[in-house]
């Protein structure tokens, strides 16, 4: 069976990445770009290939809002650009309960 086709981030909210989502899932990638930019300023989406061993493409994508990005992307990003990209505070921004834990 093929896996139904998804919007990305970025067809999901006008004005990507500047523009809050109201929906938690698009608010995370989104927050994710945001904090993903702010991690590589001075570098190049090369420069972070060689970082993270996560494709300069698919950073680019991740940024753009053109893909959802998977546990291993952000993973590997984080380790590789030594900084937390997770956005944290999203279930609490739109009101409901945190369930982890």
């Amino acid at each position: 069976m093929a896996r139904p086709v998804r919007s990305s981030p970025a067809e999901l909210v006008p004005g990507w990445p500047d523009t809050p989502s109201t929906e938690p899932d698009v608010e995370t990638a989104r927050r994710l770009a945001l904090n993903l930019r702010a991690a590589l300023t001075g570098m190049s989406l090369r420069d972070a290939k060689q970082a993270t061993g996560v494709d300069h493409t698919t950073i680019a994508d991740v940024l753009n809002g053109a893909t959802w990005p998977d546990l291993r992307t952000i993973a590997r990003l984080e380790a590789g650009l030594s900084t937390n990209l997770w956005p944290t505070g999203i279930a609490a921004d739109h009101g409901q309960a945190d369930e982890s834990g």
